[in-house]
């Protein structure tokens, strides 16, 4: 007999812990991502299900209302989950159902998921539509989906063993960084947060991407660095920090997750060194897996990413491709609302606020948007 439920706060060690040693693990399904989330809008919902007492699967499902006025309606969003033996059916089916309940209590109208199982794995892509998933690609003004490729090492060998499977240009960088002198070192104190930061602005400005702001990886700081979930790097060269970097760990896994360097004394290859130093600490935490993150699907050199692709897989890990996102929806209309009206009422919007605000300069008065 099987049975779901939403665990309570004095519960969150017993939920991380079958999270943290399940092989499907991940940080991002655990009760503090849940608590990071909170803060930019999510409600957080870390379910179990349960045989006969004992706690078989998890998922944290992140719960947000629709945002138009007046309509009482949810969306379910669980990143990397659900943390369950993928290949059990029986077991996959009632998770299911327990969170079709839970979707009826909180209204929501579909749950996305995007697992961390592979694209290859054809068994739990029928499954998935077995269960009534459908293949989907995220909905715009949708905020969170993790990407679908990314570059995996195995750092289980030794030092020697993973400088001699990377590339020698990637080896060359990181000996290049120590002979300069360039200094990496795990950040103590949050009072050492504004500096990352600054650089990690810089870098957005310079590469002309989005970043959250500061009270975001503030929040990362106070919930997850003191629960050994996270750990800040920064890399200094003549007395000066001129790069930072963000690992997430879980169980014997790590995941990098954000880096940020400075416009100046990028000649002295900060970022490789700094990536080697995470795969060292991962090493002496007893992690057996360095997950590089993201990169882009489209591995041709005119892509704008492959530069990024290539510094990744310089350090000898493999090219990952998941099974993506898929949606199980619960109310078929006002899925329909979200995947196609909203987009439009999105880039509607955008073109009255631009509208409006270049009529308002010209008028020389303040305008709604501004």
């Amino acid at each position: 007999m099987y049975t779901g439920r939403v665990v309570i706060d004095r519960e969150k060690e017993m939920f991380d812990e079958f999270v943290s040693r399940h092989p499907k693990g991940h940080i991002l399904q655990t009760w503090e991502w849940g608590q990071v989330k909170a803060f930019t809008g999510w409600k957080p919902l870390p379910m179990v299900l349960e045989r006969d007492g004992q706690v078989v699967g998890a998922i944290l499902i992140l719960k947000r209302r629709l945002p138009i006025p007046g309509l009482e309606r949810s969306i379910f969003y669980a990143p990397r989950g659900p943390v369950i033996d993928v290949h059990d059916r029986e077991l996959f089916a009632a998770l299911i159902t327990e969170v079709r309940k839970l979707a009826r209590k909180h209204r929501a109208i579909f749950l996305k998921i995007d697992p961390d199982v592979p694209a290859s794995d054809e068994e739990f892509v029928r499954l998935l539509r077995e269960n009534g998933f459908k293949k989907t690609v995220t909905a715009e003004g949708f905020e969170g989906v993790q990407p679908t490729f990314v570059f995996r090492l195995d750092i289980s060998p030794s030092e020697e063993e993973l400088l001699g499977r990377m590339s020698s240009k990637t080896r060359y960088n990181i000996r290049l960084a120590v002979r300069k002198g360039v200094k990496v070192y795990p950040m103590e104190t949050k009072e050492q947060l504004p500096v990352f930061y600054s650089i990690l602005k810089e870098t957005a400005e310079r590469d002309n991407f989005l970043i959250r702001g500061y009270d975001y990886f503030s929040t990362i700081w106070d919930e997850l660095v003191p629960q050994g979930l996270a750990r800040f790097f920064l890399a200094e060269y003549e007395g000066k920090v001129i790069a930072g970097t963000l690992a997430l760990k879980l169980g014997s896994k790590v995941w990098y997750s954000y880096g940020a360097s400075s416009n100046q004394h990028r000649n002295v290859m900060p970022n490789y060194l700094l990536q080697w130093s995470m795969i060292r600490w991962a090493q002496q935490e007893g992690c057996t897996l360095y997950d590089f993150r993201g990169v882009s699907g489209e591995l041709r050199e005119d892509n704008p990413l492959y530069g990024l692709y290539r510094f990744k897989k310089g350090f000898g890990g493999e090219f990952v491709e998941f099974v993506g996102e898929w949606d199980k929806v619960f109310s078929p209309f006002f899925y329909w609302l979200w995947e196609w009206a909203l987009p439009l009422y999105y880039r509607g919007t955008r073109w009255i606020i631009r509208w409006r605000k270049r009529g308002g300069r010209k008028q020389g008065h303040a305008t709604y948007a501004e």
